[in-house]
């Protein structure tokens, strides 16, 4: 029995068609992992810092799908992405070239020839790096067949071991596919040595049984997505191949009997709204693996629990945040992800104060919104701010945003007791991202918006700091 691999391109889509925070695009492939899909593709290196941070994450947290991540037509993003993805434990790099006449100098602004050329010199590159390279002949279907043999056929020989054609106009119907398999099959001889992969646009509603006719005409790898917006649909095709795959002699390795709950925790994230006057992004899921480290674990375990949690940090920070959990682990039987999280607030990255607090006020009401006065000193320049809000909190964390005049996701947000009574102190831990990198801060007092505001200002200190040392 034949496997089909289903290679899943949700996190492609990213951007273009709904937007995810950064913890969700580190999440997602990690619920793509559990769900059993072969391939997992990730956006390219448009911003470096951002992305190869994002692609790095990834590739530590999947344990069993092969990562993929496409690459330009040029050594220097072969040699940029291959470092971001050789950590991964089975990584992957494509070369996608338009094949049409239109697109090939619309895109890429090359002739035939140079298009030849381009293809073979970026897979030869990629080979060099990894034996997992695809070549991608990006809208396939409406090229001149006999450039299109050509230019599979010198992707084969300078190494691809993985050939996808695409159909972007979604125009093609499974008789026309397969007939346009054939002619593929007939002309370009190294086809027998390499993978056939097949994606598909689904402007007709016809990319599912455009998938079926390929799988049963010697396609064995198949571009899906688990949130199908104008695609194949992961759970259809899967589905199918569970149900008839016997029959055809295929199966694949996506675990049906999980499907219907991880597709939902991904179309979650990819339909949630993004506010554009709030800070808080709507409510990330906390769906990370929980940590539970004891004083026997080391120093190795502890820092790989922090580097899990999405922390990136120094050798020096490394060790105080030791310190600081050594003392932690000796009064206390378990360290969960929270513990951990403050922690890494109040011990990691300690900087002096960019931005001090002078004083706050805010207005809350059942029947209006929430509004926070926020008067703030920077190098000893007084900065006030306003905003309104849909709590205290919100408000509070709009009007720094208006002082500063900068957004930046909001990670995580949270708010435990430490003391019990009328007088109980609240902790809270903030954590915002900047440029990818994950920074904390954490406050305490008897009043929660009080504490909230100091964990918020305590992040935002880290982050202009560094800000300034880099510049």
């Amino acid at each position: 029995m034949e496997q089909i691999r289903i290679s899943d391109v949700t996190m492609k889509q990213s951007g273009r068609e709904f937007a995810l925070s950064f913890k969700e695009k580190i999440e997602i492939p990690k619920l793509l992992d559990k769900l059993g899909v072969s391939v997992i593709e990730l956006e390219p290196i448009v911003q470096p810092k951002i992305d190869m941070l994002r692609i790095k994450s990834v590739a530590s947290t999947v344990k069993n799908s092969i990562v993929a991540v496409p690459v330009q037509l040029t050594q220097e993003s072969v040699d940029a992405t291959w470092n971001a993805l050789k950590a991964a434990k089975r990584p992957r790099l494509q070369v996608c070239a338009s094949i049409s006449t239109v697109q090939m100098e619309y895109l890429f602004n090359k002739k035939p020839a140079a298009m030849l050329k381009a293809i073979e010199e970026s897979v030869a590159a990629c080979r060099a790096k990894t034996q997992d390279v695809e070549f991608i002949a990006d809208d396939a279907t409406r090229s001149d067949p006999a450039f299109l043999y050509k230019a599979i056929q010198t992707a084969i020989d300078a190494g691809a071991g993985t050939v996808t054609v695409c159909d972007v106009t979604g125009a093609i119907l499974p008789d026309e596919l397969t007939a346009f398999l054939d002619s593929l099959y007939e002309n370009v001889a190294g086809l027998k040595d390499v993978v056939l992969g097949m994606s598909c646009s689904n402007e007709l509603a016809m990319a599912d049984a455009c998938a079926i006719a390929a799988i049963r005409h010697g396609v064995r790898e198949i571009k899906a997505a688990a949130y199908p917006i104008n695609r194949i649909s992961l759970s259809n095709v899967s589905r199918l191949l569970a149900a008839k795959g016997d029959t055809w002699g295929v199966n694949c390795s996506v675990r049906t009997v999980e499907m219907n709950r991880i597709v939902k925790q991904i179309a979650w994230m990819c339909e949630t709204q993004r506010s554009k006057n709030s800070p808080f992004d709507n409510g990330v899921q906390e769906i990370g693996e929980e940590v539970s480290l004891t004083s026997h674990d080391t120093m190795g375990t502890v820092l790989k629990a922090v580097e899990k949690l999405g922390y990136d940090l120094s050798e020096e920070d490394g060790a105080r945040v030791w310190e600081a959990f050594k003392v932690i682990a000796a009064r206390r039987d378990v360290i969960t992800n929270r513990e951990l999280d403050t922690i890494v607030a109040s011990a990691a990255m300690q900087v002096p104060s960019t931005y001090v607090l002078t004083s706050y006020s805010i207005t809350a009401s059942n029947i209006s919104s929430s509004m926070a006065h926020m008067q703030m000193e920077k190098h000893g320049q007084k900065l006030e701010g306003v905003a309104l809000g849909d709590g205290p909190v919100d408000a509070a964390f709009l009007a720094i945003e208006n002082i500063v005049g900068c957004h930046y996701e909001l990670d995580d947000f949270q708010i435990r007791s430490v003391t019990e009574g009328r007088e109980a102190m609240g902790e809270t831990v903030v954590r915002l991202r900047s440029g990818g990198k994950l920074y904390s801060g954490r406050g305490t007092s008897t009043d929660i918006v009080g504490s909230s505001i100091q964990a918020y200002i305590n992040a935002l200190n880290k982050i202009t700091y560094e800000e300034a040392e880099m510049a």
